[in-house]
């Protein structure tokens, strides 16, 4: 399964991925960044439902001089009194969160429509390939603005090793599959029972459409510190 997945990464195509039953019991529809178009973003928003975001490798995120956003929080706290009492210290899953900033590509309109949100995507894969191998903060500045409707996620500094979220889950996978590690993510989500989708219904999902379902311990399995 897993080399299968590897493959599919490696090709532009989606994997469905669940983080495991003792954490969120998740399945995320996944692609690397660099090959999300409008018909992509229609996918996840359709068949998946859940928020569209893109993880980044923790190389990346620093090179580009991403904060996580509970960061920017504990400094604005200061003076609004709101970022403080709301924050997210009571995660039942985890101890914190991955999020870091919000943003559009500069070239858009108002950020939202499934062209809008492809080129952002699309772009954060092109400056995270250039961010593995340097300082990207003045090029990600040019060519991205924040408020926007792509939320980044940071991986951990430690990967797997530290966090085993869909976040790192997701850029090992590309990481292993030699595609820039910058992936956009996308919760399944069930309209019948309006919670996240249950594995057996994922299983149906990725039968009918041709993907490939992996669970996270297959990923964590062939970590290396990658």
């Amino acid at each position: 399964m897993m080399e299968n997945a590897l493959k599919e990464m490696k090709s532009g195509k989606f994997v469905l991925l669940h983080d495991s039953e003792t954490r969120e019991d998740e399945i995320d529809m996944i692609i690397a960044a660099e090959f999300v178009g409008p018909s992509e973003i229609v996918t996840m928003r359709q068949h998946g439902g859940g928020l569209i975001c893109v993880a980044l490798h923790p190389t990346i995120a620093r090179n580009i001089g991403l904060p996580y956003i509970t960061e920017v929080y504990d400094v604005a706290s200061f003076k609004f009194d709101i970022l403080a009492a709301t924050r997210p210290h009571d995660i039942p899953y985890d101890e914190r969160s991955a999020f870091s900033l919000s943003v559009n590509h500069r070239k858009t309109f108002t950020g939202i429509t499934d062209v809008d949100r492809a080129l952002t995507i699309r772009e954060l894969g092109r400056i995270g390939m250039k961010a593995l191998n340097g300082s990207a903060v003045e090029e990600f500045g040019k060519n991205f603005r924040s408020p926007g409707h792509v939320p980044l996620l940071r991986a951990a500094d430690g990967l797997l090793n530290e966090r085993k979220g869909h976040t790192e889950l997701s850029v090992v996978l590309a990481k292993l599959a030699g595609v820039t590690p910058v992936v956009a993510i996308c919760e399944m989500l069930d309209a019948q029972t309006n919670r996240a989708l249950s594995k057996k219904r994922a299983e149906k999902y990725a039968e009918e459409h041709g993907l490939i379902l992996l669970n996270g311990t297959e990923i964590i399995s062939k970590f290396q510190g990658v």
